[in-house]
């Protein structure tokens, strides 16, 4: 039975299954629980023709994103920025994503994390298009690069947030909505008590998938159907209906997207 709500997932990796009969499955899945809206952030260029291929496969539901993902910032990173703003030219696309800075793995590629971010920020506001924010271990590095390249062109979606109350409004206040993912559900994540205090007008739900499933499947690969367990969970901490979060989420990824 369908369900009375569409929810949006604004940020998943399930092209890494595209022609599977996993996909297949998994995309069922998400359709029987009303998920019907799922972005694509590839990243690197090879991961573009998975992405691009998921979209083709479900164009009503996958829109895609593109960019080059902090950790895939490596000596070569200038070609690659050459090969995705050339995919830029003929893919129609929602996003520049994902991007950011990750210090978790690599701190020594620090500088041309900023480099990369810098370029792909321009390919953002050049084409009037969000950004999708990959932070880890580099809120501070981050914020400071977003209040020298701040203007009304930069928006966008900060992924997978898991910072303070006091990161959540930072970057609220210069012009981002929240990622809200499976680490929601985590009990000693902290993360429960920041969602609670932010407006549901600055919230979009992901799922991340296949990484960071949420509880009941904590440990175990994710998958974009499970965006409905990380809705649940919002709603209780707000103290609304699951359709009341997918109805102002929803609505959020429309206006940050453009679709």
């Amino acid at each position: 039975m369908p369900t009375p709500y569409i929810l949006t997932d604004t940020h998943t990796h399930l092209y890494y299954h595209i022609g599977t009969p996993l996909m297949e499955e998994q995309m069922q899945r998400c359709f029987d629980r009303g998920i019907e809206r799922i972005f694509l952030p590839n990243v690197n260029t090879e991961s573009i023709p998975k992405v691009m291929d998921t979209v083709h496969a479900y164009p009503q539901n996958c829109f895609p994103m593109l960019g080059l993902h902090p950790c895939d910032v490596k000596k070569n990173y200038r070609e690659e920025l050459l090969s995705i703003e050339k995919a830029l030219s003929t893919h129609k696309v929602y996003a520049i994503g994902e991007i950011g800075l990750d210090l978790y793995w690599d701190k020594t590629t620090l500088d041309i994390q900023k480099e990369a971010f810098r370029i792909q920020v321009q390919w953002a506001k050049d084409l009037r298009l969000p950004i999708d924010i990959h932070c880890r271990e580099a809120f501070d590095e981050l914020f400071e690069l977003l209040d020298e390249l701040k203007d009304d062109k930069l928006f966008g979606v900060l992924h997978c947030f898991t910072g303070t109350l006091d990161q959540a409004k930072r970057a609220i206040d210069l012009g981002f909505a929240l990622g809200i993912g499976g680490v929601v559900t985590y009990k000693k994540s902290g993360l429960d008590a920041v969602v609670k205090e932010i407006d549901l007008e600055h919230i979009v739900l992901e799922t991340d998938a296949p990484y960071l499933a949420p509880v009941p499947f904590r440990g175990k690969p994710n998958e974009s159907s499970y965006l409905h367990y990380i809705a649940e969970k919002v709603a209780d901490l707000h103290e609304v209906g699951i359709e009341k979060v997918a109805a102002v989420t929803t609505a959020n990824s429309k206006r940050i997207f453009g679709i």
